[in-house]
């Protein structure tokens, strides 16, 4: 385990000790099942946006494709398709709507933080006026927790999220594809130079985000019996909160979802732990906010001494002595 996760590692442990102290209600069975349930999708989401950033790139239109997989999944099972083909049409929409942001980033060389910008906007704005604010409603029970039941749904969602971890955790570190994203965010030149195809790279990670979020966004329907119109709004600073607290570099090249895993758990922790020690639950966001400002601080600190260590080490290199044949 890296410092950083062992950090986060560390917060979590410390968080779980005082509220065993001082509030152990928190660890009730009812409330533990609500945090899961509540925060698998975005564990999901969060692994997607873990690839893009890995890449070097961002992408803030992950609220926005959510909130329209959601409508795409719940229009489908109101059709009375079957609940595996609202599955599907909520992945292939994820997927072909990141790939657009994907292509334009990737080969048409704009800059990923407008693209996903522009998307986020245009997505949210359209849904809405395609639905007229209205929710999807009285979706068919064969839709509502996959058609399992509420008892035998969290297992299976379980299995879906640790399923994706662990395939992409694998990937990440023992396929060559996974090598082709840290060398894509690390420096593109030298990972063209490699071999690598960077421009594919960049789509590949776009659209694999947006079929994770999908997914997201097809776990996260099925725990009700209606889908708002705006769903999904904010996910983005959750999922990129958590990728960073994890210890990925914003700048791509260094992260592991094994850290967005952490910092998906410790970020869902906050809101509810604050209410069962007595504090204001506004604080939420303020907390969340020092938490991911002390990240990015001490990434930048730890980049710096990288980067002066490397210097020194060159400029060593300059002045040692050669020696000279009498």
């Amino acid at each position: 385990m890296r410092s950083r996760e062992a950090s986060v590692a560390l917060a979590i442990a410390l968080l779980a000790g005082v509220l065993a102290v001082v509030a152990p209600g928190f660890y009730s069975r009812g409330n533990l099942a609500d945090l899961f349930l509540g925060n698998v999708p975005v564990l999901v989401a969060a692994l997607g946006a873990t690839l893009v950033i890995l890449t070097g790139e961002i992408d803030i239109s992950v609220g926005s494709v959510f909130a329209v997989c959601s409508i795409a999944a719940g229009l489908a099972a109101q059709a009375g398709l079957p609940v595996a083909v609202a599955a599907l049409t909520a992945v292939v929409m994820g997927a072909a709507l990141s790939s657009v942001n994907g292509a334009l980033v990737a080969y048409a060389g704009l800059p990923s933080i407008v693209v996903t910008l522009a998307t986020m906007v245009a997505l949210r704005d359209g849904l809405r006026w395609v639905m007229e604010g209205a929710w999807v409603e009285n979706l068919p029970s064969g839709f509502q927790w996959l058609g399992l039941g509420q008892a035998a749904y969290p297992p299976v969602a379980f299995a879906i999220a640790i399923g994706a971890y662990v395939v992409l955790a694998w990937t990440l570190r023992h396929v060559a594809a996974g090598r082709a994203v840290y060398a894509t965010g690390s420096d593109v030149a030298a990972a063209r130079l490699a071999g690598f195809d960077t421009s594919l790279v960049k789509f590949s990670v776009f659209a694999a985000a947006g079929a994770l979020t999908g997914v997201a966004a097809l776990l996260n329907a099925v725990r009700f019996n209606q889908i708002p119109s705006n769903a999904g709004i904010g996910l983005e600073m959750k999922v990129i909160a958590a990728v960073v607290v994890g210890g990925a570099a914003i700048r791509g090249g260094r992260g592991t979802v094994t850290g967005t895993l952490l910092g998906v758990v410790l970020l869902a922790a906050i809101g509810p732990a604050l209410v069962f020690l007595g504090i204001n639950p506004y604080w939420e966001r303020a907390v969340q906010g020092a938490i991911i400002l002390a990240a990015v601080g001490i990434d930048a600190v730890r980049s710096r001494q990288a980067a002066a260590v490397t210097v020194v080490g060159r400029g060593l290199q300059t002045q040692a002595p050669t020696r000279t044949s009498s």
